[in-house]
């Protein structure tokens, strides 16, 4: 055959498109007379590029926050590369040559690739500034730095390093922002993540940078009402068989059959990012069904008890547990973690 047709999958993983748009919509309403940006770095949170951008461009965003410099080309296709910005900065002249080859906005991070950045013909960049989260950024020390004053910064950043929580931390970082803000000439400024949007107008300033809370994350309850779930993922049932009392499922034999019963394995596991540790104690659903999970996950299967399902067959769909916003409160997976560790298997495209 020539030109075979790949079969349909076994998993499904659905993007919500009005949810998502509804979410940056809120985001940015909350946010007050500043912008909503999204940051849209690791596919989309894990969603995909492809299937959440352009969504989100639809929506009204026109600031877009990506961490590789490997991230631009796929954002870039649905948007101007004026509109993108690479959180890792410049790390050599190639990536400076890139930058201003493709027009994407590096945010310049330390003193070194200010310098780098000026000397190898500089323009317009964002610049981050460290107030406390100690990761990337200048010190607040070197924002007079004559490196600092050669360049021609459009958004001066900031990051908040506790924002989910009532923390003394936020308004620390607050003020040595709005002193940093009035040392470093720019054009924009920005501080608030998804949960700095809820700390209040005060955080938001010119533009603010949602991650998480527009793929249906709540990282503060006072979002709880304004964002909805994105994501919807769902795995086919592969095989059904019969388990007599005293068999045992999976690696390790952690599950043994009390009596006879129904069991589906499902085209699904750890490769796809439904790590092992969410197996204890979750189900998978089915016209709200409950179904259990027995034994270990496995890297690409998991056994699921059909008890209360005994019509399902081979082929039949189920839904994956997959609500992020609650997922810190079934696991040790972060909401973070539960989007960005999905597999290619299950990616939209």
């Amino acid at each position: 055959m020539p030109n075979p047709v790949l079969p349909p999958p076994s998993l499904r993983l659905t993007v919500d498109s009005s949810a998502l748009a509804a979410n940056w919509q809120a985001l940015d309403r909350l946010s007050g007379t500043a912008s909503a940006g999204a940051a849209v770095k690791a596919d989309c949170y894990g969603l995909g590029v492809a299937a959440c951008v352009p969504v989100l461009r639809d929506a009204g965003c026109t600031a877009f926050f990506v961490a590789h410099w490997s991230e631009v080309a796929g954002v870039t296709a649905h948007v101007p590369p004026q509109q993108v910005a690479v959180l890792h900065g410049v790390a050599n002249e190639a990536e400076c040559a890139y930058a201003r080859a493709v027009g994407a906005v590096p945010v310049i991070c330390s003193l070194e690739q200010a310098k780098l950045w000026t000397s190898t013909g500089g323009g317009l960049c964002h610049l981050m500034v460290d107030t406390g989260i100690n990761r990337l950024g200048i010190s607040v020390s070197d924002a007079n730095h004559v490196e600092i004053s050669s360049l021609d910064v459009d958004l001066l950043m900031s990051h908040l390093a506790s924002a989910d929580e009532d923390s003394p931390m936020n308004q620390r970082q607050l003020s040595a922002f709005s002193a940093v803000r009035a040392m470093i000439p720019h054009r924009r400024a920005s501080l608030a993540n998804s949960a700095g949007i809820a700390l209040g107008a005060v955080y938001a300033l010119d533009l603010t940078r949602p991650g998480i809370a527009l793929y249906g994350g709540v990282p503060r309850a006072e979002l709880a009402g304004a964002i909805r779930p994105v994501a919807r993922v769902q795995a086919a049932i592969l095989q059904t068989r019969h388990l007599s009392a005293g068999d045992s499922v999976g690696y390790n034999a952690t599950f043994t059959a009390p009596a006879s019963m129904r069991v589906g394995t499902l085209s699904m596991g750890y490769a796809d990012g439904f790590l092992r540790v969410r197996g204890p104690g979750n189900a998978f659903g089915h016209a709200g069904r409950r179904l259990p999970i027995l034994g270990k996950v496995s890297m690409d299967m998991i056994v699921v008890d059909l008890s209360a399902a005994p019509d399902l067959a081979a082929g039949d769909w189920l839904d994956v547990p997959w609500d992020i916003a609650v997922a810190a409160q079934q696991n040790a997976l972060s909401p973070y973690e539960m989007l960005t560790v999905i597999g290619q298997r299950l990616r939209a495209r």
